[in-house]
């Protein structure tokens, strides 16, 4: 089976949390992220197709804002570190934001 991805998955010192809410609680640790989108942990259970405005958090820049569409999600199981794995497609971000997020972009080993 072969990786169909457009963007190539990478790992990045980021933290994404729903746009505008600066609750701890609230921030997701990505699994892996690209340009084209990204993959989270979440105790919430978004519905296929659900659009989701999200910050992107880089250390010591402001966030990037982006939306995004929900394109899959799986149940893990009770001593999962959250109770969904979702992946999020992203459908729109200011290009301002696409260069500051590639910058932190490192690929994965």
């Amino acid at each position: 089976m072969s990786d169909r991805r457009r963007y190539p998955r990478v790992q990045a010192n980021v933290m994404c949390r729903p746009a505008g809410n600066n609750l701890f609680h609230q921030k997701r640790n990505p699994q892996d992220i690209s340009l084209g989108g990204i993959r989270v942990f979440s105790d919430e259970d978004f519905a296929l197709g659900s659009r989701l405005d999200l910050d992107v958090l880089i250390d010591n820049q402001a966030p990037v804002r982006c939306w995004a569409t929900v394109v899959w999600r799986t149940a893990l199981g009770p001593h999962s570190p959250a109770k969904f794995d979702v992946g999020l497609k992203f459908t729109d971000m200011a290009p301002a934001d696409i260069q500051r997020l590639a910058a932190v972009l490192v690929p994965a080993r």
